[in-house]
């Protein structure tokens, strides 16, 4: 099977009974994400990446996030969180907590297999930039919809953007 024909698989699955909304973004239930996956593709693998410190979250002194891999037939797809708060803030340094940095690892693994296709729908226009008019929904996947319905809203900051580049800037 090739990648085209696991992110076919993936996405054609309807993931809208295992989202949960949370002020206005829509979230996939990481645990519902990784079964869906492990059924369909029982060799995937996932992982989280350490800085060489040995943590598992990267820092720039200001704030944190977390960059985690989920690998399909030998394709990984890698995505990088920050770790926020509940209303979806960039978390100090100084407050970060273990349980923020595992959550923020649980939501980083579910959109790398969104990447693979899975509830990647849910993330449609999340780079967008803010709009106070935007409306977000959940759709269905392309096989199940006549027309996009959603556009979710940015969760990454510029801020975090710029700081997680910096970082590697300095490796």
């Amino acid at each position: 099977m090739q990648e085209n024909n696991v992110f076919s698989v993936l996405n054609a699955i309807n993931c809208n009974e295992h989202t949960e909304r949370k002020g206005s973004l829509t979230y996939l239930s990481w645990a519902w994400a990784w079964q869906m996956v492990k059924t369909h593709f029982p060799e995937a693998t996932y992982t989280i990446y350490e800085n060489p410190e040995g943590w598992n979250y990267f820092t720039d002194g200001k704030s944190c996030w977390v960059k985690t891999g989920v690998s399909i037939q030998g394709i990984e797809h890698i995505e990088y969180l920050p770790v926020m708060d509940t209303r979806n803030q960039s978390i100090p340094l100084e407050r970060v907590t273990s349980f923020d940095v595992n959550r923020s690892i649980q939501r980083s693994l579910t959109k790398a297999c969104a990447r693979h296709g899975l509830g990647l729908y849910i993330y449609a226009g999340e780079d967008l930039p803010d709009s106070a008019e935007r409306q977000p929904t959940v759709q269905q996947p392309a096989s199940q919809q006549s027309a996009p319905q959603r556009q979710a809203p940015a969760y990454q900051s510029s801020s975090w953007r710029q700081s997680r580049s910096q970082y590697y800037q300095q490796q």
